[in-house]
């Protein structure tokens, strides 16, 4: 019997952040497993463009973008609602487009994926509303399944957890050298030792860590004198202040190296300059860049107090530390940094 699937996205291409990438990677997977079973699958998104779609994911026929028009998205939702077998919801936010499709069409499976920060806080009428409603909710860490059950009461059975997967299209290295084109760009030698991190820098958001990488920086240099640390992702005027005025704080001016934005194609090659991966923070739902820079070969220093575990595989990938003690995080990276010296000298 032919399946009916449909995929509702807030924003799915026109914009990259860790929800977006699941939710392409997770477009893609559906139509193909569609092709494969005769299903019927598509894919809705509120704020994309039908322009937007990179073609790569799926056909544009799969494909409805409504370019925030929100009540041609209502209309066509009511339209369809007798339709779907299965909705599946990538973000709460949308629960009210959930609870209408569940109205009209009791038989409807509705889906909620839970990915962080979203699901971790009081919940409106509406939301709660909807998790008692929905069928099965995807969540993509064991942390935030065990949020659900405790913060929301949710019905353990209805509590599955899909951790996130690394994009298929993104562009994984063959061989494992440090880019010259990137060594040249930000004035570095072979024997830099290099930290990385890559996170939205957003003074809303002061729990991504990178703060604690730049006060570690400053006792790790008289050890590693040699060592940057790479530090990227857009920031707001506001972030880039508090910033600068930690780097000029602690003294590393001469090792922090503040990038701003970088385009998804040279992110690999970051991953292949860098030495460590650091994002000590303390809300990650999952943290698909762990998993991005573990495909590229670089280890990667997370945090111990959010789905971050689940990125590192709970500590067989990678090191979890307390993203409170700095003493901690200097330990974790001088452990991989010494590592990276004793196999240096071995070659």
């Amino acid at each position: 019997m032919t399946k009916r699937v449909i995929l509702f996205s807030l924003q799915t291409f026109s914009t990259t952040g860790g929800i977006q990438k699941m939710t392409r990677t997770l477009a893609h997977s559906l139509h193909l497993l569609a092709e494969r079973k005769t299903w019927n699958f598509e894919l809705w998104s509120l704020y994309d463009s039908n322009q937007d779609l990179m073609a790569q994911y799926l056909p544009a026929e799969k494909f409805n973008g409504f370019n925030l028009n929100r009540v041609s998205f209502m209309f066509k939702t009511i339209a369809a609602s007798k339709k779907p077998d299965i909705i599946i919801l990538t973000h709460i936010n949308l629960a009210a487009i959930g609870l209408l499709i569940k109205k009209i069409n009791p038989n409807c499976k509705v889906w909620l994926i839970a990915h962080g920060i979203e699901v971790w806080r009081p919940l409106s009428l509406l939301k709660r509303a909807l998790l008692k409603q929905c069928d099965t909710i995807v969540c993509v860490s064991n942390f935030t399944k065990q949020q659900m059950i405790t913060r929301h009461k949710t019905n353990e059975t209805k509590c599955i957890v899909l951790n996130n997967a690394v994009d298929p299209f993104m562009k994984l290295p063959v061989t494992f050298t440090k880019p010259g084109q990137l060594i040249k760009r930000y004035n570095l030698t072979e024997e830099n030792q290099v930290l990385f991190t890559l996170t939205r820098l957003a003074s809303t958001e002061q729990y991504k860590g990178h703060d604690q990488v730049i006060k570690v920086i400053s006792k790790l240099k008289i050890q590693f004198p040699g060592i940057k640390y790479i530090l990227s992702g857009k920031y707001d005027q506001t972030e880039k202040i508090r910033i600068q005025s930690l780097i000029n704080e602690y003294g590393v001016a001469e090792q922090v190296i503040l990038t701003g934005f970088l385009d998804e194609d040279e992110l690999p090659d970051h991953f292949l300059l860098a030495d460590v991966f650091v994002l000590p923070s303390k809300k990650e739902g999952f943290g698909i860049v762990f998993i991005e820079a573990l495909a590229c070969g670089l280890p990667a220093v997370c945090g111990n107090s959010d789905g971050s575990i689940d990125a590192i595989c709970n500590g067989k990938l990678g090191k979890a530390v307390n993203a409170d003690s700095l003493d901690e995080l200097e330990t974790a990276i001088k452990d991989y940094l010494n590592l990276l010296s004793t196999e240096a000298e071995r070659r």
